[in-house]
C-alpha cells in the first residue's frame, strides 16, 4: 500500500504541472500586456497605423475618471482667472465631463476580454472508486484518479486574441473620438459666451449713444429747433435697446449654464469673463494636406481598421474549426488487481472529428461577408471624411473672408455714417430718424461682425474635428 501512495504522490504532481505546462501553446511562454494606440493628434502624418499588432503600440492616454469627482466638480474650475481662455475651458471639460469616463470604462471592458479568451479552458480533475472494494480481504482498494485538459488546435488561441486586441483597439479609438466631439462642444460654447458677452457690450455701448442723442433731441426740442416727436423716438429705440439686453441678458445665462454642464458643474456656478478681443487664426495649410491629414489620424477611421482586423482574425479562426481540438488526459487506475496492477499509471488523448462541414463552410462565409462589409465601411467613410473636410475647409475660408470685409470695409464706413449723421442732425440738415436709422444699422453690423468671427471660430472648430486635431497653422 506504501507503494501505492507513492505511485498517487507522484502523478498527482504530474496533474498539478499539466495546465502551466499546456498554457504554454500560442502564448509563447508569456502573455502579452495590452497597449493602445495614443489619442488623436498623435497618430503619424501620413497613412493608416498599423493594427494588425496593437501590442506594439503607445499606451492610451485618457483623463482619470477620479478628476469628475464630486470634491472637484463642486470648486472653482477657474480660480485666480480674470479672463477665461478656450484652452483652459477645453482642459476643464475633458478633466471632468463624464462622458469621456463612460467611453473609457468601455474601453477598458473590451481590453480585459484579451486574457478570457486566450486562456485554456480549467483542467477537470476526477475521482472513482469502487464501494465494495473498500474493506474487502478479496482485493485491493479500487480506485481511479484523472485529470483531463482540453487544448484548442494550434492558432486558435492566438487568432481569438488577435481579436480581442483589434476590438480593444476600436474601443480605444472611440474614446478618442468623443474626446474630439467634446473639445469641439467646449470650443463652440466658448465662442457663443464670446459672442453674448460681445452683443452685450455692444448694446451697453449703443443705449449710452442713444442718451447722448436725446440730450441732443431735447436741447434742440427746448430751443424750438425740432419736435417733440424726436424725443419720443429717443426714448421709443432706449427702449427696444433695453429690451433686447434683457434677451441677451438670458443668453448669456444659458451659455454659461451650457459650458458648466460640459464640465459637470451646476448651471449657475460664476465663470471668468471671456477675452474682450479675439484675433483671426494664421492661414490654413492646402486643403489636400489637411485631408491627407484626416485620413491617417481621424480616430473614427482608426476604428474601423481595427474592427476589419478583428474581421479578418475571426476568418482566421472560422478556417480553423475545419482543424480538431485534443483533450488530453493523464490517470492512474487502482482498480486494476494483481497481477495487471503495472497497468495502472495512464495517459490519453481525445479529439473530435469534424466531420460536419457544412456548418463550417457557413461560418467561413459569414466571416468573410462581415469582412466584406467592414471593408466596403472604410472605403464610404474615408469619401464622407474626405467631402467633411472639403466642406469644412471651404467654409472657414468663407467666414474669414467675410470677416475680414467687416474689419476692413463695413464697420468703418458705418461709424463714419453715424458720424456724418449726429453732425448733419445738429445742424438741422436731416431728421432725427435718419440719425436713428444710422445707429441701428451700425449696432446691427457690429453685432454681425461679431457673430461672423464667433462662427469663423466654430468652423475651426469643426474642421479641426473632422480632420481628427489641430491643423498645423501656415
Amino acid at each position: 500500500m506504501k507503494r501505492t501512495a507513492l505511485i498517487s504522490g507522484h502523478w498527482w504532481l504530474f496533474f498539478a504541472a499539466l495546465p502551466s505546462a499546456c498554457a504554454g501553446i500560442d502564448a509563447g511562454g508569456r502573455e502579452p500586456v495590452l497597449t493602445l494606440p495614443p489619442v488623436p493628434g498623435e497618430a503619424r502624418e501620413s497613412g493608416f497605423p498599423e493594427q494588425s499588432s496593437p501590442v506594439s503600440q503607445a499606451p492610451l492616454q485618457v483623463p482619470a475618471l477620479a478628476e469628475a469627482s464630486p470634491q472637484k466638480a463642486g470648486a472653482a474650475p477657474f480660480p485666480g482667472m480674470t479672463e477665461l481662455s478656450v484652452d483652459a475651458l477645453v482642459e476643464q471639460v475633458l478633466a471632468r465631463n463624464p462622458t469621456l469616463a463612460q467611453m473609457t470604462a468601455a474601453w477598458q471592458a473590451a481590453s480585459a476580454r484579451y486574457p478570457q479568451v486566450t486562456s485554456l479552458e480549467d483542467p477537470m480533475f476526477g475521482l472513482t472508486t469502487g464501494p465494495a472494494s473498500i474493506g474487502s480481504k478479496d482485493v485491493d482498494f479500487a480506485n481511479r484518479v484523472e485529470a483531463t485538459q482540453k487544448l484548442p488546435f494550434f492558432g486558435k488561441l492566438k487568432l481569438r486574441g488577435q481579436a480581442a486586441l483589434a476590438e480593444a483597439a476600436a474601443a480605444s479609438n472611440e474614446v478618442g473620438d468623443m474626446r474630439l466631439q467634446l473639445i469641439e462642444s467646449a470650443k463652440m460654447a466658448f465662442y457663443d459666451y464670446y459672442l453674448v458677452d460681445r452683443a452685450i457690450a455692444v448694446n451697453e455701448e449703443s443705449l449710452k449713444l442713444l442718451r447722448e442723442f436725446r440730450k441732443t433731441a431735447d436741447d434742440r426740442f427746448r430751443a424750438n429747433q425740432t419736435p417733440q416727436q424726436d424725443l419720443l423716438q429717443a426714448d421709443v429705440e432706449i427702449g427696444r435697446q433695453r429690451k433686447r439686453g434683457l434677451a441677451l441678458e438670458r443668453m448669456r445665462k444659458v451659455t454659461q449654464a451650457r459650458i458648466n454642464t460640459l464640465m459637470h458643474l451646476p448651471p449657475d456656478t460664476p465663470l471668468p469673463p471671456p477675452p474682450k478681443a479675439i484675433q483671426l487664426a494664421e492661414s490654413l495649410p492646402a486643403a489636400s494636406e489637411l485631408r491627407a491629414r484626416a485620413v491617417a489620424q481621424r480616430p473614427d477611421l482608426q476604428a474601423l481598421s481595427s474592427r476589419i482586423d478583428a474581421e479578418r482574425a475571426s476568418l482566421g479562426l472560422a478556417n480553423k474549426e475545419y482543424y480538431p481540438d485534443f483533450e488530453i488526459m493523464g490517470a492512474y487506475d487502482a482498480f486494476w488487481q494483481r497481477p495487471e496492477q503495472d497497468l495502472r499509471p495512464m495517459l490519453g488523448v481525445r479529439m473530435n472529428v469534424p466531420l460536419y462541414r457544412e456548418r463550417r463552410r457557413g461560418a467561413v462565409a459569414e466571416a468573410q461577408a462581415r469582412l466584406d462589409q467592414r471593408i466596403a465601411e472604410l472605403a464610404a467613410l474615408t469619401d464622407q471624411v474626405n467631402l467633411q473636410v472639403q466642406e469644412a475647409y471651404e467654409q472657414v475660408l468663407e467666414s474669414e473672408k467675410s470677416v475680414r470685409l467687416y474689419n476692413e470695409t463695413i464697420l468703418p464706413a458705418a461709424r463714419e455714417n453715424v458720424k456724418a449723421a449726429r453732425t448733419a442732425y445738429a445742424a438741422g440738415s436731416i431728421p432725427f430718424l435718419s440719425l436713428i436709422e444710422a445707429q441701428r444699422n451700425l449696432v446691427e453690423l457690429r453685432d454681425s461682425s461679431y457673430e461672423e468671427l464667433a462662427e469663423y471660430y466654430r468652423r475651426i472648430a469643426t474642421l479641426e474635428r473632422v480632420i481628427g486635431g489641430p491643423s498645423p497653422p501656415q
